[in-house]
């Protein structure tokens, strides 16, 4: 049994890693951009000559978007970055990820010149931090990905649904996967949000087990054998 976080508790757990643990957010963000890129792989059965579109949010689940963008485009992937914010409206870590993009010449383009045509999406738009209905560029880039014919693979929730509650406000990314990290957000197990996640995968982000011990949960060696695990199928 693997057992579930509600949003609260997810944010307890980063507040605590960075906090009291000093695994600051941009090795979080690393290793979880590093899984996704992993996991996009694995689904495409490699990424060279692919072509692969990340929509950004400006928060942390965009970084994590970023830094996988990074991982697949030197594995020889075709990447295109969309951001919901301009450049310049970015701040912290997810800056810095996006400085990276940009001085490695990674396409950062608007929703409008996006490929036609595109092998795989990967939704960082939007985390847990989600709080009502998603509009504005965020609304637009998730219509574009649900519009496509391309498999989407989440990061961490598909942007638009609520992780705790399971509730999908409009719009929500409809995902062939979702990636989620640390634990499960106990809104991704709900019988209803199934059109929206998709395949449940759960990825490590080194979330020392002390940590999950001095909030009462016991949480079995999930990841002795992989950093990336199938929690439930589509």
């Amino acid at each position: 049994m693997i057992p579930t976080l509600t949003t609260s508790q997810m944010i307890e757990v980063d507040r605590a890693m960075i906090e009291e643990y000093h695994i600051e957010l941009i090795q979080m963000m690393e290793n979880a951009g590093r899984a996704l890129a992993e996991l996009a792989r694995r689904q495409m059965r490699g990424v060279q000559g692919r072509s692969v579109v990340i929509l950004c949010g400006h928060g942390n689940n965009g970084g994590g978007g970023m830094t996988a963008a990074r991982h697949l485009h030197n594995w020889g992937a075709n990447v295109f970055i969309a951001l919901t914010k301009s450049a310049d409206e970015f701040s912290g870590v997810p800056a810095h990820q996006l400085d990276i993009l940009q001085r490695m010449n990674i396409p950062i383009v608007d929703s409008a010149s996006l490929p036609a045509t595109v092998d795989l999406i990967l939704d960082a738009i939007i985390g847990y931090s989600l709080s009502g209905h998603p509009h504005g560029l965020a609304a637009e880039l998730i219509n574009w990905a649900n519009e496509k014919h391309a498999p989407i693979i989440s990061l961490d929730t598909p942007s638009g649904l609520d992780t705790t509650s399971g509730q999908a406000y409009d719009p929500a990314i409809r995902a062939a996967s979702t990636l989620t990290l640390a634990l499960p957000k106990q809104g991704l197990l709900n019988p209803q949000v199934k059109p929206y996640v998709g395949e449940l995968y759960l990825a490590d982000i080194s979330v020392p087990r002390e940590l999950y011990e001095r909030m009462g949960i016991s949480v079995p060696l999930l990841f002795a054998d992989n950093a990336l695990i199938l929690v439930k199928h589509a």
